[in-house]
């Protein structure tokens, strides 16, 4: 009984068009800070602040605040980092790994600054763990894929 073992060529990879992108979490960690630092004075009550309403059919308002809308801005960009995580290029590694220093940036500071002490840092929080594993998961799972034996 033998074992065959397919390594495939370096052009049957998927490879990346273009290069390294940056933790696109890291923006809404910056304005986050940058909202609640320069306009908030340093008070996180203040997401709960009305940006506008939407008027629904059922007659009754749909109020969208400033904390409802920075959440948005990190699904919307959680959604596009699982998708980067799917490409198997070498600078996902690193790519991964600042998503990890991100993750630890957002998690010191809603341990030791007042003004992170909010529902809306603590999500964008969580997006960010979720970004974490989802990218070392589907990274292991298509490594895996890549080598093929009979």
């Amino acid at each position: 009984m033998t074992e065959t073992v397919m390594i495939p060529h370096t052009s049957a990879r998927t490879r990346r068009r273009g290069g390294f992108i940056f933790p696109l979490l890291a923006v809404p960690f910056v304005l986050y800070n940058i909202v609640v630092f320069v306009f908030f004075g340093g008070n996180p009550v203040n997401w709960a602040a009305g940006l506008f309403s939407l008027p629904m059919p059922s007659g009754m308002p749909w109020a969208i605040t400033a904390g409802d809308f920075l959440l948005v801005v990190g699904v919307l960009l959680l959604f596009v980092e699982v998708l980067k995580s799917t490409n198997s290029a070498r600078s996902s590694i690193i790519e991964h790994m600042l998503s990890m220093v991100v993750f630890v940036a957002f998690l010191v500071e809603f341990l030791l600054v007042g003004a992170a002490s909010s529902s809306v840092f603590f999500l964008l929080m969580v997006m960010s763990l979720i970004d974490v594993v989802a990218g070392f998961t589907v990274s292991i799972t298509s490594a895996s894929r890549d080598v093929e034996m009979n």
